[in-house]
């Protein structure tokens, strides 16, 4: 017997389909206020708890915000200290090295301003002193005289030369007295230019503390604002955290295509040293030994830059005294000195082993012209630049530390700005879901009375039967519903 025959009433599968039928919306409609009780309740409940927990995201995702606005503020802070303690010890340092001259630069500008004015007071053009036989001649002048007398003329005429050789005299003086006037006023050039160039760095001294006055101002606005939690504050360090974040990450894509340049460097010439068909957890031993090779390059160089409190990665390298960092500064260098000198070598025996492997080639292949062209003496310049190459990349690689140090602290803004707008969508994906449920059971309801549509017509139309008055009894209790109808 089959599914479909223990259904089967009769003979005829019509007939079968509408008696089930039938028995199936008499059930229904019986237990339509139940059904219609127990699917917006359960409708109810998933919206409760779709609404429930978007309120616990939303809490979730205010403290992440919280946390973040404290953390971006700390490291805020903690970089506007730096850069302000920075331009203070500028400051401090062009104070000790131009103003701490000027008493020595005042005293030189007296004896210059000194000397300037002795010149220009030797320089002044003194008026003569008018002769004594000018009042001689006036009253020589007004003695009445005889015409003719030849005591009168020889007289006249003595004083006429006497004249003329006194004014030939005080002519002369004159021109050497403005010689000399001239020679001090051209002696005083070198002096005016010498304060000139005096004053002129004075100026520019000036104008450097200003200057670095107005971006300590502007460093101290900015910091002040990070301190009061000021909003702008905040979606300035985002932004800055945001791109500070993309150029780091770019800087170390960098750093890490010279790291696989670096590796395949060094890695065919320590197959020949460790062994190339060695393995370890399947990876040949000679990429791991220049792996290790290349992370203890990048071990010390990010020590050092520790070392010289480039980066602050490291607390506890921070903190030691100066003498203890200075020697570890140099250990480190060492270290690093040595492992550049290694892949140096390294990067010669590659060459070498190029070429052997060239020469054994064209011996197989019994060119002559390619054993030529391998001994050729232009190879030096591929060995040398490998090995420049294998000399240089360790100190280039040591600069990571920097673009790594300001990845780390502005990941984790970047983590937390992601996870704020994650937190967001889910919160807003379960609100929405809440109310999709909701109206999901009042579809489900609506849909459930559709099934049934045959016997609640029915009982609509038995409850408006009731419900209308007949003509006969009670005219004013129908007259007064039909005004409360209308």
């Amino acid at each position: 017997m089959s599914f479909m025959d223990i259904f089967m009433i009769s003979s005829s599968p019509a007939l079968s389909a509408v008696f089930w039928f039938v028995l199936l919306t008499i059930v229904l409609y019986i237990a339509r206020v139940h059904a219609h009780r127990a699917i917006l309740s359960l409708s109810r409940v998933l919206h409760n708890a779709m609404r429930l927990t978007a309120y616990s995201v939303m809490t979730a995702e205010q403290k992440i915000r919280q946390r973040n606005t404290e953390v971006l503020l700390a490291q805020g802070r903690e970089a506007a200290e730096r850069i302000i303690e920075r331009e203070f010890e500028r400051v401090d340092n062009t104070v000790k090295r131009d103003l701490a001259e000027y008493p020595a630069l005042h005293r030189h500008l007296s004896e210059q301003i000194t000397r300037i004015d002795e010149d220009y007071q030797q320089s002044i053009e003194v008026p003569p002193t008018p002769p004594g036989w000018v009042k001689a001649v006036e009253a020589v002048a007004k003695i009445p005289a005889a015409k003719g007398d030849p005591m009168v003329g020889n007289v006249l005429e003595d004083i006429h030369q006497s004249l003329v050789k006194t004014s030939n005299k005080a002519t002369d003086e004159y021109r050497r007295a403005s010689h000399k006037r001239h020679q001090l006023l051209n002696r005083m050039m070198p002096q005016w230019r010498r304060l000139q160039q005096l004053l002129g760095q004075v100026d520019k001294n000036i104008n450097s503390l200003l200057k670095r006055s107005k971006v300590i101002d502007r460093h101290m606005g900015e910091y002040e604002g990070i301190i009061q939690q000021t909003d702008t504050a905040v979606r300035m360090l985002s932004s800055s955290a945001m791109t500070q974040f993309f150029i780091a990450s770019l800087v170390l894509a960098i750093a890490i295509g010279g790291a696989i340049i670096n590796f395949h460097l060094i890695a065919r010439p320590l197959s020949e040293m460790v062994g190339g068909t060695s393995q370890i957890m399947g990876f040949k031993i000679n990429n791991i030994a220049a792996m290790v090779i290349i992370l203890v390059e990048l071990a010390m160089g990010l020590f050092l830059m520790e070392a010289l409190r480039i980066t602050r990665l490291f607390p506890v390298i921070g903190a030691l005294s100066d003498k203890m960092r200075v020697r570890m500064a140099w250990v480190f260098f060492g270290i690093l000195l040595f492992l550049a000198s290694i892949e140096a070598g390294l990067a010669f025996m590659r060459e070498i082993l190029m070429e052997e492997d060239a020469a054994t080639r064209a011996m197989l292949r019994g060119d002559g012209s390619s054993v030529e062209m391998v001994q050729s003496s232009y190879l030096w310049i591929t060995t040398a630049a490998q090995m420049g190459m294998g000399f240089v990349l360790p100190f280039a690689l040591m600069f990571v530390a920097i673009p790594l140090e300001t990845f780390v602290h502005s990941s984790r803004t970047v983590l937390g700005m992601i996870a704020e707008a994650l937190l967001q969508i889910l919160a807003w994906s379960l609100r929405l879901l809440g109310n999709l449920f909701n109206y999901l059971g009042i579809a489900l309801v609506n849909i459930y009375d559709l099934l049934i549509f045959a016997p609640l017509s029915v009982e609509r139309l038995i409850k408006a039967r009731q419900r209308e008055p007949v003509a006969d009894e009670e005219p004013p209790k129908a007259l007064e519903s039909s005004e409360v109808i209308l």
